[in-house]
């Protein structure tokens, strides 16, 4: 065998290659092969890499014999001494997280231990993680909630949508069927919900209450049968106990309220 290269079989005996590399006494795993020789190339090449700093990550081409998150792992490694099996490029207060060498996502450092566990998935649009067996959007992270529109509930200050540092991100609007509303100096929070169109449920002075009253609502039009399978906001500014008085104590409009079905 080549230096550097493992020959293994999958279950059903299909025989392929594994190539690794140590650096600074790390065991590094840099992925399966189906020949010798693209094997002991992987291994070349993160020998290569990690000599020359002057390899970046904006040197990958897809004919590179590493994957590219391999590719950024090496580097990272290499230029901050930190090992994450993630690929993730380390800076002073923050890291780039790579899709492909002009692809990434900014995040601060203070995310760093959940983004090198969880490696991030893209689908259409959407950034997910799994997260005990589950698709999680990492926009909750941020209080984004899934129903938000950008530029309406949440805002990336900077004009980068890929940039989640918490300076660059100012959410507007928290809960379901609530936004945040001025009339000159007057702030207030109106609440609305879907029913053959949408309804105003009323206005209210704090956010917290508006999403009390959203779930009044959701509980009332439920109560008289309408079939709808509504989200339920969690207001986390309030104990059980303030949360079961509002709910109690919240009006709502009488278009809800009078509501008979159809």
């Amino acid at each position: 065998m080549q230096k550097g290269v493992y020959r293994a079989r999958k279950k059903d005996g299909t025989e392929y290659f594994r190539a690794s590399f140590t650096y600074r006494g790390k065991h590094i795993s840099l992925g399966s092969f189906s020949d010798e020789d693209s094997a002991h190339q992987a291994y070349v090449e993160a020998g290569r890499i990690t000599r020359d700093d002057a390899i970046g990550v904006e040197d990958y081409r897809e004919e590179r014999p590493l994957s590219f998150s391999k590719w950024v792992v090496l580097i990272n490694f290499r230029d901050n001494g930190m090992y994450v099996k993630t690929p993730i490029y380390l800076k002073e207060k923050f890291f780039y997280y790579y899709f492909a060498p002009e692809d990434y996502l900014v995040f601060d450092s203070d995310d760093l231990f959940y983004y090198s566990t969880h490696s991030i998935m893209r689908r259409e649009g959407h950034l997910f993680v799994a997260d005990f067996g589950m698709q999680v959007n990492i926009r909750s992270r941020y209080g984004i909630k899934n129903f938000a529109v950008e530029g309406r509930d949440y805002l990336f200050l900077n004009g980068n949508s890929s940039d989640y540092r918490s300076s660059n991100l100012r959410i507007i609007n928290r809960y379901h069927g609530v936004q945040k509303k001025e009339t000159g100096t007057r702030v207030f929070f109106e609440t609305k919900i879907h029913i053959n169109g949408d309804v105003l449920v009323g206005r209210y002075r704090t956010e917290p209450e508006a999403a009390v009253a959203y779930n009044k609502a959701v509980k009332l039009l439920a109560e008289k049968g309408w079939k709808k399978n509504y989200p339920v906001n969690y207001v986390e500014e309030m104990d059980e106990e303030s949360y079961r008085k509002c709910l109690e104590t919240v009006t709502i409009s009488e278009t809800v309220t009078g509501w008979k079905g159809e």
